[in-house]
């Protein structure tokens, strides 16, 4: 059954076939905790979205309208539980006590051929990007996440974000403007 469609799952999932939804969480693990924790910029978090996301999928398997794309619909969970979070913890902000202890999934992979103070330029170049992203007003980081690292075409992010096509393209200018702003420094302007 792996080897279905995400459609058909879903088609054999909402008919009563609770394990297709193994094949969907195994297909879908990955890149909804790359998605979400590029979002929060925590990985338990993104973990924790991540299998809320899934009992979502599961919850509301009727829901799922045939002829539908599966990956916009997951997308558009995580990213609403995702938003969800943030509004939640900006109203009960808290300080963790393993800040420094996180650490993202996928590890900074910095070239041996590069020297010590080339890798650490490097190193702070990633980390300036990644917070200009987390800076960036919800609208447009949802673009940019979606656009540049889950690599999704103008009008899935629609689908997903509720917008036209035009009004990411829009965010995604918006969202360059702000980029190019904060990271003046590393473009040389």
């Amino acid at each position: 059954m792996t080897s279905d469609s995400d459609e058909v799952l879903m088609g054999a999932l909402a008919g009563g076939d609770d394990l297709a939804l193994n094949p969907l969480m195994d297909r879908w693990q990955a890149p909804l905790r790359s998605f979400l924790y590029r979002y929060t910029q925590n990985e338990h978090d993104a973990y924790d979205l991540a299998q809320e996301t899934f009992v979502r999928v599961y919850q509301h398997r009727t829901r799922f309208r045939p002829g539908a794309r599966f990956s916009t619909w997951i997308f558009q969970i995580a990213l609403n539980l995702a938003r969800s979070r943030a509004r939640w913890q900006k109203r009960h902000p808290t300080d963790s006590l393993d800040r420094e202890s996180e650490t993202p999934n996928a590890k900074l992979q910095i070239s041996s051929d590069i020297s010590p103070a080339e890798a650490s330029v490097a190193s702070e170049q990633i980390a300036a990007v990644r917070a200009a992203i987390a800076a960036l007003p919800p609208d447009l980081r949802d673009a940019v996440i979606l656009a540049k690292y889950e690599e999704k075409s103008q009008v899935e992010i629609a689908a997903i974000v509720g917008t036209t096509p035009k009004g990411v393209e829009t965010r995604l200018y918006r969202a360059r403007q702000h980029l190019r702003k904060a990271l003046g420094k590393y473009l040389g302007s």
